[in-house]
C-alpha cells in the first residue's frame, strides 16, 4: 500500500489526509506543533458534512515520516519554496508530488526545486476550516480534479484520483488541469479581494457596485487567460464567479479571515500573478493591478 503524505496540513490538508486515512490508507500529516500534539491525543476529528473521528499519524517535519509515495501539497502558496526544500530529501525517484493550492505558479515552483518529473497539478473546491487543534469542520462538497502538467492521463493521476474517491472524495484525472486551475483563480481573483476589502461575506458581492466588480474582476483576469494560451470563456467565467458567490453566500472567504486574523494573504499568488501575466504580454490588468495593491497594504486587523 502506498504511503501518502499531507505537506502543510491545515483546514484543506487535515480534512483530505482524514478521510484517506479513514478509508485504510497509510497516511501522514505534516503540521505545526499545536495541531499535531492534538491529533496525537485525541485522533483528528472532522465535523460538519462528515462526522468522524480519526487514528492518524502525524509529525511536525516531513524527515519524521517514512520517504511518501504520494504527497498532497497543500501549504499556503507563500510558503511554497520553503515547505518545498525541506520535502525535497524525503522523497524517493518514484514520489508523486500533488499541489492543491491557491493561486498561480506553485507547481513551477514545486518544479525548479523537487524536478518537473515529480509534480502534478491539482484543483479542488471541497470546503474546509480548522475550528480548534486536532478538529477540522468540513464545510463544502465539490469537484478535486488531478492531472500532469504536460497533460497526460498517466497512471498515477489514475491512482491518485482512485485513492481520493475511495476516501469520499469526488476526483477525476483530467488532461487540462491548466485550465482548471486557471478557473479556480479566475473565481478567487474575483472574490476574495474584494470580500476582504469591503469585509463582506461572499454575498454581498451580488448587489450593487460591488456585483460590477466581481464580475469586471472575472472578465479581466479571464482575458489575461487567453492571452496566457489558456482556452478560457470569458463571459463563462464570469457567470462562474457569481455563481460560487451565490453559492457560498454566507461563507466569509480565506483572504477575508486572514485579514481579520492579522495573517498574511495569498494575494500574490493570486492577483499578483495575474498582473505579472499581463505585463508579460503588455496588456492592461488595471483592475487586479488596483485590488492587488490595496489588499497588500491593509492593515491586518479586524
Amino acid at each position: 500500500m502506498e504511503k501518502i503524505m499531507v505537506m502543510g496540513a491545515g483546514a484543506l490538508g487535515s480534512l483530505f489526509g482524514g478521510l484517506v486515512a479513514n478509508a485504510g490508507y497509510d497516511v501522514t500529516l505534516v503540521a505545526r506543533e499545536w495541531h499535531v500534539a492534538a491529533i496525537r491525543k485525541h485522533g483528528l476529528r472532522i465535523s460538519g458534512l462528515t462526522e468522524i473521528t480519526v487514528d492518524v499519524k502525524a509529525v511536525t517535519s516531513p524527515e519524521a515520516a517514512e520517504p511518501p509515495d504520494i504527497v498532497f501539497f497543500t501549504v499556503k502558496s507563500y510558503d511554497t519554496e520553503t515547505a518545498a526544500k525541506q520535502l525535497k530529501p524525503c522523497i524517493h525517484e518514484e514520489t508523486a508530488v500533488v499541489s492543491l493550492q491557491n493561486g498561480l505558479g506553485n507547481e513551477e515552483r514545486l518544479s525548479e526545486i523537487l524536478g518537473a518529473e515529480h509534480v502534478l497539478g491539482g484543483v479542488t473546491s471541497y470546503g474546509a476550516l480548522l475550528k480548534e487543534p486536532g478538529h477540522v469542520a468540513h464545510t463544502g462538497v465539490g469537484d478535486t480534479f488531478i492531472g500532469e502538467l504536460d497533460g497526460e492521463i498517466s497512471k498515477r493521476a489514475l491512482r491518485i484520483c482512485e485513492i481520493l474517491n475511495d476516501g469520499g472524495i469526488k476526483a477525476e484525472a483530467v488532461a487540462d488541469v491548466r485550465k482548471k486551475i486557471w478557473e479556480k483563480l479566475i473565481v478567487n481573483a474575483a472574490i476574495n479581494p474584494i470580500t476582504a476589502i469591503a469585509r463582506v461575506r461572499n454575498e454581498g458581492l451580488l448587489h450593487g457596485e460591488l456585483r460590477w466588480l466581481m464580475e469586471a474582476t472575472a472578465r479581466e483576469a479571464a482575458s489575461v487567460a487567453r492571452c496566457a494560451g489558456v482556452n478560457i470563456d470569458v463571459e463563462a467565467a464570469v457567470k462562474k464567479a457569481v455563481e460560487v458567490a451565490t453559492k457560498t453566500g454566507k461563507n466569509e472567504s480565506s483572504m477575508l479571515q486572514d485579514i481579520k486574523r492579522g495573517k498574511r494573504t495569498e494575494i500574490d499568488a493570486i492577483s499578483g500573478e495575474i498582473v505579472k501575466l499581463a505585463e508579460k504580454f503588455g496588456i492592461e490588468a488595471p483592475i487586479n493591478k488596483t485590488l492587488h495593491a490595496l489588499v497588500k497594504n491593509m492593515k491586518y486587523q479586524a
